[in-house]
């Protein structure tokens, strides 16, 4: 049973190191008000703080109104490099939309989310 407790443990710490690996600059952007059918772009800065050059495996939004842009180059050790989420805002009304990103050596994806309000300008 110690055993048991003592891999969890260390499963746990090895989990909370990795996540550490990469530093997002921030992790959610709010845009406040944006007009209605001009979309919005945020560009999100990361760090590779890993031994190895990172990969970016998957960045996927939770709906097609929210697009991310990536460089599938791997980020060396050090270096830094950026993800760019773009909403299209078409639907009036408050927004928070989810992006994930998987990286090659990690298990968890790291969670980047936009926020605002879409407002119809009358012309």
């Amino acid at each position: 049973m110690k055993s048991i407790f003592l891999s969890l443990f260390l499963l746990a710490g090895l989990t909370a190191f990795a996540q550490n690996d990469i530093k997002f600059n921030k992790t959610t952007h709010q845009f406040g008000k944006i007009k209605k059918g001009v979309p919005a772009t945020f560009v999100f800065t990361y760090t590779n703080n890993a031994a190895k050059p990172v990969v970016i495996e998957f960045a996927n939004a939770e709906c097609g109104c929210t697009k991310p842009v990536y460089d599938q180059a791997p980020t060396p050790k050090g270096k830094t490099s950026t993800l760019k989420v773009t909403y299209n805002a078409e639907a009036v009304g408050v927004f928070k939309k989810r992006v994930d990103v998987k990286f090659a050596h990690s298990n968890q994806p790291y969670i980047l989310t936009i926020e605002g309000e879409v407002v119809d300008v009358k012309k």
